[in-house]
Order: structure tokens, then sequence, then C-alpha cells
């Protein structure tokens, strides 16, 4: 399989014949060829050109394979590029040791030149759909990001780094560890609240849990407010309200049902329901729709 526009393939072994062995074959297969004989050489040589997929030798003197992939995880621009482990190794623990340091594949050495690159054309052709996947969700301008276990985030739309102060270069950003925590109770199953409401660089922002879209990867959704308490002060200045009554107007206004609302806000469906029925009574509408679209052109200025 011919790798279309040459794709990079950053190779790392302290063996100078394993590297001459898989720069010919790699090279006579299409691909451009990075070759670093250490692990910080090769956390040198990603900086310099972002390779799409990395085939690491686990075993190497001073800064090991497990360690230089989960180095260069955490790396904004790589943490998306497919890690193939080298190694002859066997063993259980050493295989799920290069899976949990982010690696997705391994090949046993001596290596089988054919078989590697059979292997690369397969995770290749996974990371292209997968940026495929992201571009369209960047090109509809979706607040969408994915993190790991720990909060780390592992890729973001624009939009969703833009609000996270965050910018395409490494470290990646990380949540706070009680949003990472609320994300895994959600993919195990516990009965937690949908929605997270939390204060990001000066905005509100409403986090929704969308689902786990791999072993270690979790998508959340971000929805952006004002800067926090703009739009809420504007509310109950103009429509006469108490600032929690400002609260859940704004968010019917967003086309929350008191439920969601109950949850960001941290109340009962029950309270949330008795500041509606004293929104409606100031504002003089009888139903949710009406307060909604009052609110709605409060805020825009009309």
């Amino acid at each position: 399989m011919t790798p279309p526009l040459r794709s990079i393939v950053l190779v790392v072994d302290d063996s100078p014949g394993t590297l001459g062995l898989l720069n010919d074959a790699l090279e006579a297969a299409g691909y451009t060829v990075l070759l670093a004989p250490s692990g910080q050489a090769a956390l040198e040589a990603a900086a310099r050109a972002t390779p799409d997929i990395i085939l690491l030798d686990a075993l190497m003197p001073g800064l090991d394979g497990f360690e230089t992939c989960r180095r260069l995880k955490r790396l904004r621009d790589l943490s998306a590029v497919p890690v193939i482990f080298m190694t002859a190794l066997s063993e259980t623990e050493h295989v799920l040791a290069a899976l949990e340091a982010g690696g997705v594949d391994y090949v046993t050495k001596p290596v089988a030149p054919a078989e590697v690159v059979a292997r690369l054309g397969v995770h290749l052709a996974n990371a292209r759909l997968t940026r495929s996947a992201h571009q369209a969700l960047d090109a509809a301008g979706r607040y969408l990001l994915a993190i790991d276990r720990t909060g780390r985030v592992v890729w973001s739309t624009p939009l969703a780094a833009a609000l996270l102060g965050g910018r395409a270069v490494a470290p990646a950003p990380t949540l706070p560890p009680e949003i990472a925590a609320w994300s895994l109770q959600h993919a195990g199953g516990a009965a937690v609240p949908r929605l997270w409401r939390a204060t990001l660089n000066g905005r509100d922002i409403e986090i929704s849990y969308v689902g786990s879209i791999a072993a270690d990867e979790i998508l959340l959704r971000l929805s952006p407010g004002a800067k926090a308490g703009d739009e809420e002060t504007r509310l109950q200045a103009q429509l006469g309200l108490t600032a929690r009554e400002a609260e859940v107007l704004l968010w019917v206004g967003r086309g929350k049902p008191n439920r969601d609302i109950a949850e960001i806000l941290g109340l009962s469906p029950r309270t949330v329901n008795k500041h509606l029925e004293g929104v409606y009574a100031k504002l003089g509408v009888e139903n949710r729709a009406a307060a909604a679209a009052m609110a709605v052109r409060t805020l825009q200025g009309g």
C-alpha cells in the first residue's frame, strides 16, 4: 500500500541495524522517514517536523520507549499521532505498558519489514479518518473536545481550544480534576448530573458529556456564555427580576428544560418552576415560549 502525499514516519530505535533496515523498507514503500537513535532525539525530531505515525522501540538506554511515548503524547500536535511499539518482549505486562503509554499497536523483534509496512498502512488510514471527522467538526463550528482519564485535552476543535485559552502547541491544556472525575463517572454509567457549569477565562461555560469514544477518550461539548454575569445582569435590570429569576430566564431563553436548569444552577426542578412562575407574572406572559422570546429580544437589544 503506497501512502498518499508521502506520509512521514518517525522511527525511534537505538540499534543502527534496525534503523537502516526500516529506513530502506519504508522509503521503498513511499514514506518519508525520520530517524532517531534515542528517546530524547525523538522528542527533538518531532518538535522540528510533525510525523504522521511513529515506530518506537520499547527498550532503549536512558529514556525508554514507554516514557518517550508518554512525553510525545503530552504534546498537543502529537496527541493523536499513532504510535506502534517495536519490542522483543511478549509478556502481557509489557504489552499493556505499551498500550497504557499511548501506543495503538506493537510488532515483535526482529521486525519483519513487510508486516511493519502493512500495519503502518492500516493505522494511517484510521488516523486519516479521525482527522477527517475532526476537520468536519471544525468546519461546522462546534465547541467539542476529547479528554483522557486525567483531564488532559487529547484534541479539540479550534473554537473549543480558543474558549480554553489554548494554542496549537505543547503542552495540551488540562481541565480541572473535578471535571475529569465527573466525566469518568458518566463514562462508567453513574447517575450524575448531565451538565457541568464553570467559569473559565471570565465566561460562563456549560460542559455536556457526549460519550466515551475510546477506552481512554471522553468527548465533551462546551456551550459558551457571555462574560460571567453580564446577561443575567441585563435581564435583571431591564425586566425587573431578582438575580435568581434572571438566571433561570437566561437558561430558558437558551432552550434548556427545567431539569437541566436545575442541574446547572444547583436547584431542585420544583424551585426552578417556582422561579418561573414569578418570571411569568413580572413579564406579563403566560408560558415558557413567550418568556424565552422576551429574554432573547432583551439580550439582542430589541
